[in-house]
């Protein structure tokens, strides 16, 4: 069963460039590295360019696991960490009702 979530963070406006350069490196290596992770998005808030959301969608719990224990998510983390201002980033998971992307059954 997929496992939809999302992820969102705050970060100090000078370091947006290098969290951005983070998110670009990291997408690829998921893109590239784990299969089981059909959708990983980042997007930027365009009001408030200090804030991201993280959309995941992963195949399964193993997807999941791969890719929470992959060390890039720890070299990601070590570049973002650091630089949170509203707390620490906040997980949610969703359950799919329609979408335009996948058939939800």
């Amino acid at each position: 069963m997929p496992i939809y979530q999302t992820a969102r963070y705050q970060v100090r406006a000078e370091a947006v460039e290098r969290v951005r350069a983070a998110i670009s490196e990291f997408v690829t290596y998921v893109a590239a590295h784990e299969p089981g992770s059909r959708l990983y998005a980042a997007w930027q808030e365009v009001d408030d360019p200090t804030k991201f959301v993280h959309l995941f969608i992963f195949e399964d719990e193993a997807a999941h696991q791969t890719h929470g224990q992959s060390g890039a998510v720890r070299a990601f983390e070590a570049v973002y960490t650091p630089e949170l201002t509203a707390g620490p980033v906040v997980f949610t998971d969703y359950r799919l009702v329609a979408s335009t992307l996948l058939d939800p059954t």
